[in-house]
């Protein structure tokens, strides 16, 4: 394993961490009863082989349902000191409800205090007010941090960069974990932000939010070539030294096996990468036009400024992404979630997007006149059946 300075915390962070939303039994709180032997006995021997490998960053949060319940029955049985425990609780209104369950997942977790407290979900304009304003949930991890149960603040996020970025700068977190990948590279500009602030960054679902690398079409396999695209996506990440550590939602041991031959080629990344980066570039190229490749993000306004609040940001990313990459599975799982998942995927699909309506708010695009006609065939796409959250199946 190789580990990294989690920014100002200054923890030795593995590039590799264990995140707790795969490997529990259930979404929702459930007894210790009604938690099956098996089920107990795979998360155990998950923990034991991140240990094992090095992976010592335990990750989790108060609304994995029976994940925090489980991890209690054995992450006491190891030297405290040798652990990092993260767990994640989401911002309220009321901050006293907020402590509520702070408290219920130190009970479930059976620790005395955690390394790292996030506020989980970041999404909106709203939360980051309950959080900053005074006596916020930012207040009460302070408070925490006071009293030893805490060792250092951050927050998670799936939302706009304009509002990560704000909440970096604010200056009262000690790391961020969010969202970037090759596949979506929209928040760059918040890793930067963190990387001004000393802050740890660490990055979310690598390869199932990244595009699903478990199991890649074909042509994504050969464009990544002598690498399969996980191991490639992340060393990209990896790459970045502002970029500290991926979580590996291992559902089972045996899922850290391909990361860690990531880790393996870590120092060979800038001779790995460029060929691979080159063919990925071209493919793109080769279906869209250098030109549109190099400037179809630009000037597109955000979902909450668009008629009927289309993410076209978004949809003509995923676009992209089945031209190029062939990433047809991924980009429908993604569309056919919007409208439907809250602030954890923003904004709402293209079917009924109205060109007229629209024009006016594409006039800073270089793409303007071609948006519509490419919202319609991205529709058509990628359109299908609804598609909910992991925690709301």
């Amino acid at each position: 394993m190789q580990y990294r300075r989690f920014g100002r915390t200054e923890l030795s962070m593995p590039v590799l961490s264990c995140g707790g939303m795969r490997y529990q039994h259930s979404w929702q709180d459930t007894p210790w009863s009604g938690i099956p032997a098996a089920s107990q006995q795979n998360l155990e021997a998950t923990i034991r082989r991140a240990l094992e490998v090095g992976i010592n960053h335990i990750e989790t949060a108060r609304g994995y349902g029976t994940s925090e319940m489980q991890l209690g029955r054995i992450l006491p049985l190891f030297p405290r000191q040798d652990l990092i425990v993260q767990t994640k609780i989401g911002p309220s209104a009321d901050p006293q409800q907020f402590l509520a369950k702070f408290e219920q997942s130190m009970s479930y977790l059976n620790l005395d205090y955690v390394d790292l407290l996030a506020i989980h979900g970041l999404n909106t304009w709203e939360d980051l007010e309950h959080s900053l304003r005074p006596g916020g949930c930012l207040e009460v991890c302070q408070r925490l941090v006071r009293q030893g149960r805490v060792r250092f603040v951050g927050f998670s996020t799936h939302g706009p960069t304009e509002l990560i970025v704000e909440a970096i700068r604010s200056g009262g977190f000690d790391y961020v974990n969010l969202h970037w990948y090759f596949v979506n590279q929209t928040n760059w500009p918040a890793i930067e932000a963190a990387a001004q602030q000393d802050m740890g960054v660490f990055i979310i679902s690598p390869s199932d939010k990244g595009g699903k690398l478990y199991d890649p079409p074909a042509k994504l396999v050969q464009l990544c070539q002598p690498l399969s695209p996980m191991v490639f996506n992340d060393l990209f990440c990896l790459s970045h030294p502002q970029v500290h550590t991926l979580s590996i939602g291992a559902a089972r041991p045996s899922d850290f096996d391909e990361h860690l031959r990531a880790v393996e080629l870590l120092d060979r990344a800038d001779e790995l990468l460029p060929p691979i980066l080159a063919r990925l570039e071209q493919a793109l190229i080769e279906k869209v036009g250098e030109h549109y490749a190099k400037t179809w993000h630009q000037g597109l306004p955000r979902y909450d400024q668009t008629p009927g609040q289309v993410n076209i940001p978004f949809i003509l990313l995923l676009r992209n992404l089945v031209l190029a990459y062939d990433l047809v599975d991924y980009a429908k799982s993604r569309y056919n979630l919007l409208g439907n998942a809250g602030s954890w995927l923003p904004g709402q699909r293209a079917d009924k997007v109205d060109a007229e309506a629209l024009r006016p708010y594409l006039i800073h695009s270089p793409h303007r006149d071609r948006i519509p006609a490419l919202l319609q065939e991205a529709h058509r796409l990628l359109s299908g059946a609804e598609v909910k959250r992991l925690s709301q199946s």
